[in-house]
């Protein structure tokens, strides 16, 4: 999306995804309204703002007619403007990510008539990479993190992360926006900042100001490092973005019209049979969609996909030929004597829960013999991108149950298989997170520290009054050595081995095994969980 000038030494073009060719729409058609929020304001101003947006064919010129934030002379942004366009290959790998979502988010922010200076925010915020995911757990374009996401409405379960939603985390995005503008008596730069650290940290510092008699505008208020490097960030990307030319750059035109839309699937559906049926492929599909996080959308909603503009119709046509079964890929199976629930799901690789959730079952019900489940006949091959971001749910799901754990005093006659009964972990993962084996001893009086300890973002569950054993076996659980790993659990898939595991987590096959005290023969089957520590932010 950025290219040198003539006056630069270098020429940098990016090239963004293929964008389909123009659809002719009549611009005061429900097609078009469907890029224009329907509950933000009365129906002919919505109709008003879409004719102003398209009369331009370049969405950068249109992005830069809605900037109203005005250009700050201030070091701190000369600073983080001087540094953007000595990385002139960041803003094109971020340019060309943004070609499918900028037209929307500017079209949903124009509705609103809020400054299109906030379309840039994803710049700062993720790089527009929809599967970002910070140290702080945030995630997403916009990085809401799970309380302030649940706080907008983000739905976030095992199937589906409405912070990486386009539509919904661009509509729980703005609302934050309108809502800190208006705490903050319309000053965008504060409400910018609260968005970055949190309106009460804001809020405080304003009130300190006031007591002392000092300006409260952001630049004078002490706020946290990052914040006081955010707010200029984003200034100086947008007066990249308005004059390129100063910086001895030039933005690539992006076609100013619209690259995906909503369709109604009905439903859940698998996500590879909706690729099938709409004639993308599997990943194409997932990038649009990449609150998905498995393989097939949740089956509480929400029921809709976005699609490249074009691909809709071709999409409901091929849905209605299908059965219900042919939807979600599944197939019966005749429940045999000794058969739980868990035992069907281990069988073929999926959990518990979802094969509940195909078959209407509650966590009480009894299955019976021949009695018929319905099961997914096949596991869809994901992205690396969607595996890894399962696992970091997983992950975390994990963590917060560790974190819940508390120190166990080893009795007399106690083994790790005894104190695994008693706390519901896994004898191996109890090993591994106490530095130990399974087979050694314990000693009565010996604490085990099944928390974690205050202020870190991982489980630090060590022998506490740590012996020889727990010191031989640290080297084959070897927790991470920086602060920028995360512990993530990964659950086995069918056609899974720990070659293709290690490269869906990037890490090595080699520390893999050796998280999972592993020997280079074992084979790993679907529904079992490895432990392994990536690299934060991925």
């Amino acid at each position: 999306m950025l290219a040198a000038c003539a006056t630069a030494p270098a020429t940098h073009t990016a090239r963004g995804p293929s964008i389909p060719e123009p659809v002719p729409v009549n611009l005061t058609s429900p097609s078009v309204l469907e890029h224009v929020p329907v509950n933000l304001g009365e129906h002919e101003e919505a109709v008003a703002r879409a004719l102003r947006g398209e009369q331009y064919t370049d969405l950068l010129e249109r992005l830069r007619a809605g900037f109203e934030l005005g250009d700050f002379e201030d070091p701190r942004v000369d600073h983080e403007a001087d540094w953007f366009a000595r990385h002139p290959e960041y803003i094109e790998r971020t340019f060309t990510r943004s070609a499918p979502y900028l037209h929307y988010i500017v079209t949903e922010i124009e509705a609103r008539g809020l400054p299109l200076e906030l379309a840039v925010l994803p710049v700062i915020e993720s790089s527009f990479e929809p599967y970002a995911y910070s140290r702080a757990k945030a995630s997403g374009l916009w990085q809401f993190i799970p309380g302030t996401g649940t706080r907008f409405g983000l739905k976030q379960d095992w199937w589906y992360d409405g912070r990486r939603d386009v539509v919904s985390a661009t509509r729980a995005a703005l609302d934050y926006l309108e809502f800190l503008h208006g705490e903050f008596n319309g000053d965008w730069l504060l409400a910018v900042a609260a968005y970055n650290c949190g309106e009460n940290a804001v809020a405080r510092q304003v009130q300190i100001n006031l007591a002392a008699g000092r300006p409260i505008d952001f630049w004078n208020l002490k706020l946290p490092a990052e914040t006081r490097a955010y707010v200029p960030k984003l200034l100086a990307m947008a007066r990249l973005v308005a004059t390129p030319a100063q910086y001895g750059l030039e933005f690539s035109e992006i076609p100013n019209q619209p690259y995906f839309q909503r369709v109604d699937t009905g439903g859940q559906i698998d996500l590879n049979v909706a690729a099938q049926l709409s004639g993308l492929s599997t990943e194409d599909l997932y990038s649009l969609n990449p609150a998905y996080h498995r393989f097939a959308t949740d089956p509480g909603g929400p029921h809709f996909l976005l699609l490249p503009v074009g691909t809709a119709d071709t999409f409901r046509q091929n849905l209605l030929q299908l059965t219900p079964d042919q939807r979600m890929r599944v197939e019966r199976y005749a429940v045999r004597k000794g058969d739980t629930v868990a035992s069907i799901a281990k069988q073929f690789g999926t959990p518990a829960n979802v094969l509940r959730e195909l078959n209407g079952l509650e966590a009480s019900s009894k299955i019976e013999v021949d009695n018929e489940l319905r099961v997914p006949s096949s596991v869809t091959t994901l992205p690396p991108k969607v595996l890894r971001a399962a696992a970091l749910v997983d992950g975390r799901e994990t963590l917060r149950e560790v974190r819940s754990r508390k120190v166990h005093v080893v009795a007399r006659g106690d083994s790790l298989y005894a104190v695994a009964r008693k706390t519901g972990v896994d004898v191996k993962k109890l090993a591994s997170l106490i530095g130990m084996k399974p087979g050694d001893k314990l000693r009565a009086g010996q604490r085990l520290n099944l928390g974690a300890e205050a202020g870190g973002d991982e489980p630090k569950a060590v022998a506490a009054t740590g012996n020889k054993a727990s010191k031989a076996g640290s080297k084959a659980a070897k927790t991470p050595t920086t602060s920028k790993d995360r512990r993530v659990t990964y659950v086995v898939r069918r056609g899974d081995t720990l070659y293709s595991v290690a490269r869906i987590l990037e890490v090595t096959v080699a520390n893999l095994m050796s998280w999972n005290q592993l020997s280079s023969r074992a084979a790993i089957q679907p529904g079992q969980k490895l432990v392994a520590f990536v690299r934060k932010g991925g």
